[in-house]
């Protein structure tokens, strides 16, 4: 038997390290997918997990995963819950005894992700799980979040837990409740990956379009603005975990001066849910919501400046994107990865096509 499921990247438009400490983020979804294949099988005694974009294979015995987390004992699919140290630790011997590459030992969490999602979720069974996706890693385009998702989206169609029809042909799309379950267990996956997600990158993945999050709390957003942005990829990898360490220390260190940034950015994300829900009566309303849009990105940029997450790269892609009158910001982490443009109605077809060229990666992303 055999299931793939599919799950989307996202962009921060707004809010993004203050939602880590309980506060509002504006996130929407791109049209870029994790698809990940699981195929059950009864000819071999083995788990397999191929990672196709980044060539990496791995393989255990069923008996050594049995042997290594036995502490799991059956499946408990229908109630998620957290992977404990003394879990990890066993995770990081089954991870141990394969061949990972010294150069690509930063996605080492991820295989522990995949291996107690599996073992929660299916238990001991023998499978092949592949693995591909459109999404760049470390780019700050939720592809851990899209991994989680597609991952645990994958397991749970062929657990008791929730009821699809596998045999059909074609895509097939959970019920409200199946996918909030999709969605816990991919937040597990993702506190594994980077130790403490907001949660708004695995919402957002899994129920698609435009959503408010806060303190784990998500509203969906009925944008009535069709915008257009540029995603430039600065191609310079970060940490995330890191990242939102560092924030985390900044804060510990400067309380009252973090609380009024972070309050700030928390202003500018709900005046994005607000204008981009108000109806456009005319073009010239449009253009007016467009350009706070982009002063509310600028001051966005400039507050993500002050808590430490910005890089040169990203500062190159703004200074590019100023000489055309642009806003942009970073979406996600920072410290490297994207960087949103917006590309109001009125941009001339010259301008945006000497944007491209200098663009050294970029996606041409449309969302309702």
């Amino acid at each position: 038997m055999e299931v793939t499921a599919r799950a989307p990247g996202k962009i921060i438009l707004a809010g993004e390290h203050a939602v880590v400490h309980g506060y509002t983020a504006v996130a929407s979804s791109i049209d870029l997918y994790t698809v990940v294949s699981l195929r059950l099988r009864s000819d071999e005694d083995t788990v397999k997990l191929k990672l196709n974009d980044i060539g990496l294979d791995f393989s255990w015995s069923v008996g050594r995963i049995k042997e290594v987390l036995s502490h799991l004992g059956s499946p408990f699919s229908s109630t998620p819950t957290s992977c404990s140290l003394e879990t990890i630790k066993s995770l990081a011997t089954l991870v141990d005894e394969q061949s990972f590459p010294e150069t690509k030992i930063g996605l080492a969490s991820g295989v522990y992700a995949f291996l107690w999602l599996y073992t929660s979720i299916l238990g001991f069974k023998p499978a092949t799980v592949t693995v591909s996706s459109e999404l760049p890693v470390g780019a700050g385009l939720g592809s851990s979040a899209a991994y989680c998702v597609s991952l645990s989206a994958a397991l749970l169609a062929l657990s008791d837990s929730v009821k699809l029809d596998v045999s059909q042909k074609g895509w097939s799309t959970f019920k409200e409740t199946e996918a909030e379950l999709v969605n816990k267990w991919a937040f597990e996956g993702e506190k594994i990956i980077h130790g403490r997600p907001s949660g708004v990158d695995n919402s957002v993945s899994t129920f698609g379009n435009v959503i408010k999050f806060k303190s784990g709390v998500m509203t969906r957003v009925d944008s009535n603005m069709p915008l257009k942005m540029l995603i430039t990829n600065t191609k310079v990898g970060r940490d995330t975990k890191a990242l939102v360490a560092n924030v985390s220390a900044r804060k510990s260190r400067h309380p009252d001066a973090m609380c009024s940034v972070l309050n700030a950015i928390e202003a500018i994300s709900d005046e994005w849910s607000t204008i981009i829900q108000s109806h456009a009566v005319d073009d010239l309303y449009l253009s007016a919501n467009e350009e706070k849009l982009g002063e509310l990105m600028e001051m966005n940029q400039g507050l993500l400046l002050s808590i430490g997450v910005s890089h040169a790269s990203i500062e190159n892609v703004l200074q590019t994107s100023m000489k055309y009158k642009l806003a942009s910001k970073l979406t996600g982490a920072g410290g490297g990865g994207c960087v949103l443009t917006l590309l109001p109605t009125r941009i001339l077809f010259t301008v945006l096509l000497n944007l491209f060229i200098y663009a050294s990666a970029n996606s041409f992303i449309t969302y309702d």
